[in-house]
């Protein structure tokens, strides 16, 4: 029996059309010649001769095996056919119309959820198997002829491979995902943002769901957290000297800690994994957050309201009258919150926040911009931390490319860091209101390590690439 590659060939579309998605999937088949009046469909279990005279009582025409590996199969039929294929042919058959679904439940556990082929159905698919692709977020994008649906991985966006047809259902999906989360079904015009909370493999997922308009319809943004999955303070990938810092930093009873960083740069992670770390019942902890992305026994955390003007400046003062030890600001976004958290920080509290610059001394002017007098910001910072992720090679292929990893050679992430720690020669050039720049440079001439220079360890020990590095610091001066 023949043995082909899958990788070496394409496969023409009026190929693939000769079995239809659902037989395709049921018996795992791939449809890969015809010649005379022979069906050649590859198998990765060809002794299967119950499967081949089902497909030729089926097709009515005689269908011959050749022999294919498990994975080079599996990975074609995503290609070709895409996900939820079987569902969307059930769909094209049926003319579905959306459904009118109640999502009762505050948890769904989609492992369970099945029936009939639905809009419900192929969501659920896509939940799914972006949760087994390790994605964290998903984008439906409709454009005038199609459907682009991309995963986020390792910070990364990938195709998904989807049935060209699935344009005509776009409306029927993003409904589907607002009964999810709750927003308005009939409301095309405006954006909207939810949440929805659902199962799956034995994990709970929090669901940010985002709707924006654009020409075509709807583009749909779905970001999946773990809601008790975080990382401790030795899995974010800090070298032993960052690491023996961050321990101190969090003995220290008062002041203020921010850390750096573009969105997706693991922030709200590192501030989590500090958090964990001193919450030993000891000590009064409160977070004001935009979300709650993980939730924490023994510590009190709030989500701020805009709408009804809870913001964080708000409810800083609010909190004060509870006695805290520990505060955790997700992020300082105006002047108001940044003199505040500042001013907490020097009444004899340890706070933490996040901060949008590109390093670890761009905190400095950046606080200065917002209007901050330079006493205040010498007086309550103890250290601005920047961080980046970086793609870890995969430990299955070390680099060179397999199906876990899907082919690009990486498979997880670990955080770089530039820490800045201030002492009186760096608080004298604050107080002269110094660039960013002239603080880098007696911070780097005293033994701080840039973001770069922190990647290009983690490269000499074998944990990523060159290139890698380069990609996310690309930004930060040579």
């Amino acid at each position: 029996m023949k043995k082909i590659s899958l990788k070496k060939q394409t496969l023409e579309p009026d190929l693939l059309k000769l079995i239809p998605a659902r037989l395709v999937i049921h018996y795992r088949v791939l449809p890969v010649a015809k010649e005379g009046g022979t069906l050649f469909v590859a198998m990765a279990e060809p002794v299967n001769t119950k499967v081949l005279d089902e497909l030729r009582m089926l097709l009515r025409c005689p269908v011959q095996a050749t022999v294919v590996s498990a994975q080079e199969l599996e990975e074609a039929i995503r290609q070709y056919y895409g996900v939820g294929a079987e569902t969307v042919e059930a769909m094209v058959a049926t003319a579905e119309l959306p459904p009118a679904v109640e999502f009762t439940e505050a948890v769904a556990d989609l492992d369970k959820i099945g029936g009939q082929a639905s809009t419900i159905k192929f969501v659920n698919q896509l939940l799914l198997e972006a949760v087994r692709d390790r994605a964290t977020d998903i984008h439906l994008e409709p454009y005038e002829h199609h459907l682009m649906i991309r995963y986020r991985i390792d910070g990364i966006l990938y195709d998904v491979p989807v049935p060209p047809v699935l344009k005509q259902f776009h409306s029927e999906i993003a409904s589907r995902i607002k009964v999810m989360s709750n927003l308005n079904v009939a409301e095309h015009r405006l954006p909207q943002d939810g949440r929805a909370k659902v199962k799956v493999g034995g994990r709970d997922l929090d669901l940010r769901i985002s709707i924006l308009p654009s020409p075509f319809g709807e583009s749909v943004m779905i970001r999946l957290l773990s809601t008790n999955v975080f990382l401790g303070l030795e899995q974010l990938g800090l070298l032993p000297d960052h690491q023996g810092v961050l321990e101190g930093l969090l003995v220290k009873p008062h002041g203020i800690v921010f850390v750096s960083g573009p969105t997706g740069s693991g922030k709200t992670t590192t501030l989590y994994a500090c958090l964990a770390k001193v919450n030993d019942r000891k000590r009064k902890m409160i977070t004001i957050e935009d979300p709650i992305e993980y939730l924490m026994e023994g510590i009190t955390q709030m989500q701020v309201h805009p709408k009804i003007n809870f913001n964080f400046a708000t409810a800083l003062r609010s909190i004060l009258r509870h006695d805290p030890d520990v505060i955790m600001v997700g992020e300082v976004r105006d002047s108001e919150t940044a003199e505040t958290a500042i001013r907490t920080a020097l009444t004899g509290h340890l706070v933490f926040s996040t901060l949008h610059t590109n390093d670890a001394a761009g905190c400095t002017t950046r606080l200065l911009n917002m209007g901050i007098e330079p006493y205040l910001v010498a007086s309550s910072l103890e250290c601005a931390i920047a961080q980046r992720l970086v793609r870890l090679i995969c430990p299955d292929c070390r680099g060179d490319g397999c199906q876990g990893c899907r082919q690009t050679g990486y498979k997880g992430r670990t955080g770089i860091f530039e820490f800045l720690i201030l002492d009186d020669d760096i608080r004298d050039l604050i107080f002269q209101r110094a660039a960013a720049g002239q603080i880098q440079k007696l911070a780097r001439s005293k033994g701080m390590r840039t973001l770069r220079e922190d990647g290009m360890e983690k490269v000499r020990q074998g944990l990523t690439t060159v290139e890698e590095v380069m990609r996310v610091t690309q930004m930060e001066a040579a």
